[in-house]
């Protein structure tokens, strides 16, 4: 029987967490959405890029409510239970309170290695891959980044600049300046021109105009009628090096495996020349921080669930009870704050950071020892 009753109480807890959790990720990955937008509006990309790479910042968005939503569902279940008189069963069939918090950390410990496993891994993952896909994809939307009387230069080594654009979309006295090398430019001069297909290629096809070559200042001019200005391929001005929360876990610890030569044979001949620019001694607290972000956190995970159990430390009949609930709501919304505000506090030295990792540990145990000891205490007060 203890086992139907703790698999039940379990279930209710988690079908509800899921659907919070679910839920709120995706409101917030719909908004979201919406300012990835410039994506296609100011930088050209096609749709299914869009698509995807608003998709690729799913995992990061889950990984950021899961704390808030894990909360919030165990406090909403276990206060429900309670106020339905649903938690007398439990003590009817002989389970004590003590059984019952003891269930519940050894759950928490395992949503804890799941949420280590999305801050580890997962989100890390997801993240290079969306980096991956903008700097691999080409500027689809053309037609749409141009904006007249602006100079549009989002795309790499070239600028392009039309006076108007018409609703057939012709535009007018077009100025385009292409950089061809360290000391070479093409500028070409048009008074009109439009954006065609040709086979697989995206043309601009310029009419009545003027190219001027520079090579090493040896400026060339020539005339046209008609030409056409090819931009298949082209790629925007965006940042293509990776950034640290872009880079696996394993060649963060492969970085610090090199900086402090601990020789570690597990993380040697890891190849993290794309990450070098993160691995030195001077951006030491950005790589604690990264790795406090994602080991350390997920600590705070069975903390807030011992939170919620406190509800069940008295019941519904205590004069107080609803002071109580609401005292442990906002302590529980506290811990998340202050879980996500610690990085702040995050130093260059690893001993210096020493505190910060047991930080968890002791508040864990603290609230371990109080509820241990308030539901010992009423045990040998009924006895």
């Amino acid at each position: 029987m203890e086992k139907i009753l703790f698999k039940k109480i379990l279930s209710d807890c988690l079908i509800f967490f899921l659907i919070s959790l679910v839920s709120a990720s995706v409101v917030v990955w719909v908004f979201q959405a919406v300012n990835f937008l410039d994506i296609m509006i100011e930088d050209g990309r096609g749709y299914l890029v869009y698509l995807n790479y608003t998709l690729l910042n799913f995992p990061k968005i889950i990984s950021k409510i899961l704390p808030f939503a894990l909360f919030f569902s165990f406090f909403y279940i276990l206060t429900k239970y309670e106020l339905n008189n649903e938690l007398i069963i439990f003590w009817s069939f002989g389970i004590n309170k003590i059984q019952l918090i003891n269930f519940f950390v050894k759950i928490s410990l395992l949503l804890m290695l799941i949420q280590i496993l999305f801050t580890s891994f997962f989100v890390p993952k997801s993240q290079e891959i969306s980096r991956t896909l903008m700097r691999d994809s080409n500027v689809d939307l053309l037609e749409d980044f141009i904006k007249p009387k602006k100079f549009n230069d989002i795309i790499k080594n070239l600028t392009i600049y039309a006076e108007e654009k018409s609703s057939d979309g012709i535009l007018k006295n077009i100025y385009l300046k292409k950089e061809t090398g360290d000391n070479s430019f093409q500028i070409t001069l048009s008074k009109s021109g439009r954006f065609i297909v040709r086979g697989n290629s995206k043309i601009l096809e310029l009419y009545e105009g003027k190219t001027i070559n520079n090579i090493d200042n040896k400026i060339s001019t020539f005339n046209f009628e008609k030409s056409d200005f090819n931009l298949t391929n082209l790629d925007s001005d965006i940042v293509v090096v990776n950034k640290l929360q872009e880079t696996s876990t394993l060649i963060l610890f492969s970085c610090i495996n090199d900086l402090f030569s601990l020789n570690l044979s597990l993380l040697k001949n890891i190849d993290f020349t794309n990450s070098a620019h993160n691995c030195s001694k001077d951006g030491l607290g950005n790589l604690y921080k990264e790795l406090y972000k994602r080991f350390i956190i997920p600590i705070y995970i069975p903390i807030l669930i011992l939170i919620s159990l406190m509800t069940t430390i008295y019941s519904k009949e205590n004069l107080n009870y609803s002071k109580l609930r609401l005292f442990i709501f906002l302590f529980g919304l506290s811990m998340i704050i202050f879980s996500e505000t610690t990085l702040k506090f995050i130093e260059n030295t690893f001993l210096g950071n020493l505190k910060m990792i047991v930080i968890p540990i002791i508040i864990f145990l603290s609230i371990y020892m109080i509820i241990f000891h308030k539901f010992k205490m009423r045990f040998l007060s009924k006895e």
